[in-house]
């Protein structure tokens, strides 16, 4: 019998005020993401083959996802912010508390990784019992689905925000995300819950019946169900009992497919909190990686400054600033994959990380094999966020 849920100390009004502070969150959490699965992609000796597309389209769904966030909080009458977001957040775990034991950290692809992408991804069913009933939000999805109740529960209010004027624009709707349509006929509450049950089944699943994310998706797996086959190293096989709704328990008995060879992995060093600070202070090439790595830092802060004035600025404009931050991002790739992941940390460094950094070593080391010659990795600072305590 499960134990009774605790009494919480605060409960938020689920109002209009809050539904759009809510997808602000949103928005930070699906930005939380993308560096730590383009990390893992970025870290692959070839930039092909099933663990690199599988990394890829995630990745691609997850920039989608914050798109459609920033269109429904934009149709709502706010001003999503996008130049200032942290891509270092998630080392503290998810924005706004959601899975709040989760913790992130840049590294290369393995499969500790990978259990950490399973768990961002996790429906409620694949969470732990315990954690399940005392955080307030286990999962995105359940954020989510909260979200999607109060724009439910404040329907009237909520119709009003999009048909009256509004500060941001709508970006990009033949890109494959929801624009909401406020000359529409379709119910504009309807528009915004629609948008955000294709995030929720895109990342966890269909319905909570299944790992794949339904017909909208045309039936591809949810991005759970992709790491998961990573993972394990099967393709996603189903359960032999129909009825059988994937559990936590035993839950690699769903992925018994064919066999997925594990990708060549650049051994790059999981990126401290300091962002490589004393470790460069040991490297005689300093120069030329610290010059590597804020090249990657300047183009990551372009991006998300191009992505801002996309939905902040000119309409006129909207269209080519998003195409200014896609140049960023293919800069990102570039940057990364042929210039820092081709500096090796130096060899004198390495015995000293356990002293250098005395409270990460331990983690440091699961996310690195140091037995091995080991590399530098992008360390994903936006020079625009606020500096975080």
């Amino acid at each position: 019998m499960r134990a009774p849920v605790p009494k919480r100390p605060f409960e938020p009004v689920y109002d209009l005020q809050w539904i759009r502070g809510a997808l602000q969150t949103a928005i930070a959490i699906e930005h939380a993401t993308m560096p730590l699965y383009s990390a893992a992609m970025y870290s692959l000796e070839v930039q092909n083959y099933p663990a690199y597309n599988t990394l890829r389209s995630v990745l691609m769904e997850e920039m989608l996802h914050m798109a459609a966030a920033c269109n429904a909080l934009a149709a709502l009458g706010g001003s999503p912010r996008l130049a200032t977001l942290d891509p270092g957040a998630i080392v503290d775990g998810l924005p706004g508390s959601i899975a709040p034991t989760l913790r992130g950290r840049f590294a290369k692809l393995t499969k500790r990784q990978l259990d950490t992408f399973m768990r961002i991804e996790s429906p409620d069913e694949m969470v732990a019992p315990n954690e399940r009933d005392t955080a307030r939000y286990p999962t995105i999805g359940s954020f989510y689905r909260t979200i999607s109740a109060a724009i439910a529960d404040n329907a009237a209010s909520v119709a009003a925000a999009v048909r009256a004027p509004t500060r941001a624009n709508q970006v990009g709707g033949n890109l494959g995300y929801a624009v909401i349509d406020n000359t529409s006929r379709t119910d504009p509450v309807e528009q915004l819950l629609n948008s955000l049950e294709l995030i929720i089944d895109q990342g966890e699943g269909f319905e909570g019946s299944t790992l794949s994310s339904g017909a909208r998706s045309q039936g591809e797996l949810s991005h759970y169900a992709r790491f998961a086959e990573l993972r394990f190293g099967h393709a996603y096989s189903g359960s032999r009992d129909e009825a059988d709704a994937p559990s936590r328990e035993g839950q690699r008995r769903y992925f018994q497919g064919p066999a997925i060879e594990w990708p060549v992995v650049i051994n790059t060093l999981a990126v401290p909190r300091d962002g490589y600070a004393a470790i460069l202070r040991l490297d005689p090439n300093r120069m030329a990686v610290t010059t590597e790595l804020r090249a990657f830092d300047a183009a990551y802060t372009r991006m998300l400054a191009a992505l801002d004035d996309a939905w902040n600025g000119p309409a006129d404009q909207s269209w080519p600033s998003l195409g200014r931050a896609v140049f960023e991002m293919n800069e990102l790739r570039v940057i990364s994959c042929f210039n820092i992941l081709r500096h090796r940390v130096p060899n004198a460094a390495i015995p000293e990380l356990a002293s250098i950094y005395p409270n990460e070593h331990q983690e440091l080391s699961t996310l690195t094999d140091l037995s091995a010659p080991v590399f530098y990795g992008p360390r994903f600072i936006n020079t625009a966020a606020p500096a975080r305590s």
